[in-house]
């Protein structure tokens, strides 16, 4: 399990665990690699101007300054927040991204396919799920003046293959698209759109009873409107069912119609290739103005209150260069919130708590460097190897490998002769450090599943 980080917010794994998240980043870097995603990597920092361009965020945000001002005042005073040149550290990664594209417009081939797997920073109250330096996984793609909306499906796809390749329990992709709520709201005669969004993306914490009130007092619904908006947050469906259900409700709308057949089209293709793993779900609001489309979140089944753990959705204009656009549309998971609770459940453990395979046992100091030469032959081929540091006993040199996890100790007497003992059976061997291999399932540390 997991232990309580001294410092809140703060993580820290010990090598078993650590064993278990790079697994999950190899699995995630893997597929979206498979899918032809490109891995870029940004820098730490962004300025407090770029960084709340995504919304009025900035009590989350940390500023960075030194801890001693410049004499002459310049960089690396203290941080003012309400200077947008001052520097402060990236609470995710889609920010940094956007102004990524723009500034490498020229060197970039689009349509863009990117994934990013980096450490990032929030101010929030740390809580179960929630941490003020975690690890997030994105990927997007992102166009130049037009981005075909196929790609929406592709990501949600790419998402549902990647996560289901981990080791966590079931999950469902929540689905809706803002075109589809905006346009209904329209409808009904609520032209703050983007106000009753908010309301309904407050659904799951408040209930229906206090939304219908927010709904009234601060957006001037009627009892009807108020009815209505909540009737179509509570429509789920795993098909395409939802499409006659919305239209049930007798509401008209352009936009309404259009995203109606976008969210169609992710549904239907969710069907056919992850059945099981995408559901409909109307309530999805995504309070965040920057969404013109689809917008997903993804909860893990029977640990609904870890909240999402992998959210985004389709943004039109969220990076721009004079009038020239880059729409995009990409996915976000919380690999640090993954993880921890698969640590904490024990969904997943690694098989031993060091990399190494084999321990080169010494018969005394002299022969240091002759178990330097058989350690540097396994390693020629592949087997991880450590050297014993001093010529102790065999026992205590056998001990010493059991306790760092290590499954092999390696001796070579006098004559030359080597033999290679399994401490966990007993079993001792005759071996060539120039052709002996363990089994495949010890060669590696493995990542075993409940």
């Amino acid at each position: 399990m997991a232990r309580t980080a001294s410092l809140s917010g703060f993580p820290e794994w010990l090598p078993q665990e650590r064993l278990v998240e790079l697994h999950v980043l190899d699995t995630l870097r893997k597929t979206f690699e498979l899918h032809g995603f490109s891995s870029i990597e940004t820098r730490a920092v962004e300025t407090v101007g770029q960084l709340l361009r995504k919304g009025e965020i900035d009590k989350e945000v940390y500023g960075l300054s030194r801890l001693q001002e410049d004499e002459d005042g310049g960089e690396g005073g203290k941080s003012d927040k309400a200077d947008p040149n001052a520097l402060a550290l990236h609470f995710d990664l889609t920010v940094p991204f956007a102004r990524y594209v723009v500034e490498n417009a020229g060197y970039l081939a689009f349509p863009f396919r990117r994934y990013q797997i980096q450490k990032v920073w929030r101010g929030e109250r740390p809580q179960e799920g929630r941490a003020r330096e975690f690890t997030q996984a994105d990927i997007d793609v992102v166009g130049d003046g037009e981005l075909p909306f196929r790609y929406d499906v592709e990501i949600a796809l790419v998402i549902a293959e990647a996560l289901s390749a981990l080791p966590i329990p079931d999950f469902r992709l929540r689905i809706n698209n803002r075109k589809l709520a905006e346009g209904f709201y329209r409808g009904i005669g609520l032209t703050d759109t983007a106000g009753v969004l908010r309301s309904i993306d407050k659904l799951e914490k408040i209930g229906e009873a206090k939304v219908a009130e927010l709904l009234r007092s601060e957006l001037g619904a009627t009892d009807e409107q108020a009815a209505l908006a909540l009737k179509l947050a509570s429509i789920r469906t795993e098909d395409t069912s939802f499409v006659a259900q919305v239209r049930a409700l007798g509401v008209s709308d352009e936009l309404l119609e259009e995203g109606l057949s976008e969210l169609e089209q992710v549904i239907e293709a969710a069907v056919q290739r992850a059945p099981g793993k995408v559901v409909a779900d109307l309530s999805i609001a995504r309070g965040l103005d920057y969404y013109t489309g689809t917008v997903v979140e993804t909860v893990l089944v029977g640990h609904e209150q870890l909240g999402s753990i992998c959210s985004g959705g389709r943004y039109d204009a969220l990076a721009s260069k004079g009038n020239r656009k880059f729409p995009g549309v990409g996915l976000s998971i919380g690999v640090t919130r993954l993880v921890s609770r698969i640590l904490s459940q024990e969904f997943a453990t690694a098989s031993r708590s060091v990399p190494t395979a084999v321990l080169v046992a010494l018969n005394n100091d002299d022969s240091w460097s002759a178990a330097q030469d058989v350690a540097a032959q396994l390693r020629g081929r592949g087997i991880a190897t450590e050297v014993a540091a001093k010529a102790e006993k065999f026992g205590k040199q056998i001990k010493f490998a059991d306790r760092r996890g290590i499954p092999f100790v390696w001796f070579t007497d006098d004559d030359g002769k080597h033999q290679v003992k399994d401490i966990r059976t007993g079993e001792q061997v005759d071996a060539d450090p120039a052709s002996w291999e363990p089994s495949p399932e010890d060669l590696h540390v493995r990542i075993t599943t409940r």
